[in-house]
């Protein structure tokens, strides 16, 4: 097991402080969400709030390498269930950088077309990121954007049957050995006898019986209630 992080660099352009996490502006001066903007010289670092983010939760609570949780600087990747955008450009200033200088692509997915306004605002200032209107039960509506298979694909939307959807997209677009996220919130699954735990039980035995290697179970609670992220990773 990997000594858990609890301050300096964890990948290109992110960095942890205690319980904080920051990553490197791509546009400087520019708020998401209202967070703490701070200056180190010429960079500009912004405050990754854990408790508004699964990813940023996640990257505080693994007793594992955090690095691993994240996606190789330059690299073209899938996030399902993008939300307003507040991780998604949290990840940009890791993926992409200033102006895209690392050339990374992220499809943004997402059903909402009030997130999907949030998204092509976003857009706009962060070249590399793609917003994609789409239900992600749908993969042919998105596959237009994905022409080769992706190291890395986050899945956060909460509807019933999150796991056989995880299971068919990374089936679909996930590349050799690529890790994939799954933001799973007990919440939206249907009732089980047990409640919760049953719930989470059911999403690991499904998990276990398909191709994927469960690498890490992080328990969420206390920053995202009734949320597991389960870390995956692709058959070879």
């Amino acid at each position: 097991m990997v000594k858990r992080t609890t301050s300096g660099s964890i990948a290109w352009g992110v960095m942890r402080q205690g319980r904080g996490l920051w990553t490197r502006n791509a546009v400087k001066g520019e708020r998401v969400r209202d967070e703490r903007l701070r200056k180190d010289g010429k960079i500009e670092w912004r405050s990754w709030n854990p408790r508004s983010s699964k990813l940023g939760a996640a990257i505080i609570r693994t007793s594992e390498d955090p690095g691993i949780l994240l996606p190789s600087p330059g690299s073209n990747v899938l996030y399902i269930g993008a939300g307003h955008g507040t991780t998604i450009s949290h990840l940009h200033d890791h993926l992409c950088g200033v102006e895209n200088h690392h050339g990374g692509t992220i499809v943004a997915v997402d059903l909402s077309s009030r997130c999907m306004r949030d998204l092509i605002s976003l857009a706009e200032k962060r070249p590399g990121l793609i917003p994609v209107l789409a239900d992600a039960r749908k993969l042919d509506d998105y596959s237009v954007f994905l022409t080769n298979r992706v190291p890395w694909i986050l899945q956060d939307v909460s509807q019933a049957g999150q796991v056989e959807l995880m299971l068919s997209v990374c089936d679909r677009f996930l590349d050799s050995e690529g890790i994939a996220l799954l933001s799973l919130k007990a919440a939206s699954e249907r009732w089980k006898d047990g409640g919760d735990k049953a719930r989470f039980s059911d999403a690991e035995a499904r998990i276990s019986e398909s191709k994927m290697t469960l690498m890490e179970r992080i328990d969420l609670r206390g920053l995202e209630d009734q949320h597991v992220m389960y870390v995956l990773r692709g058959p070879k």
